[in-house]
C-alpha cells in the first residue's frame, strides 16, 4: 500500500472575504474548494491558519463548496 502525499494550498481573496483551497494529492490536484463569505472578523483569523487548520476545516465545517 503506498502513502499518499496530501497537501493543501489556500489562496484568500480580500473583496469577497473568501478562500479558495486547493487539495493536492502527489502533487497532482485533486480538488478545489471555495468558502463561502466570511465575516471580517472570521476572515482575518483565517488567514494565519495552517494546512492542518484547514484539513479540519474540510473535514469538520459544510461552509464551503466544490469549485
Amino acid at each position: 500500500m503506498k502513502n499518499s502525499n496530501e497537501t493543501i494550498k489556500v489562496a484568500s481573496n480580500q473583496s469577497t472575504r473568501t478562500f479558495t483551497i486547493r487539495k493536492y494529492i502527489d502533487g497532482k490536484l485533486f480538488a478545489k474548494y471555495r468558502t463561502i463569505p466570511m465575516s471580517k472578523n472570521e476572515f482575518e483569523s483565517s488567514e494565519n491558519d495552517t494546512q492542518n487548520d484547514w484539513a479540519n476545516f474540510l473535514r469538520s465545517i459544510d461552509d464551503y463548496y466544490r469549485v
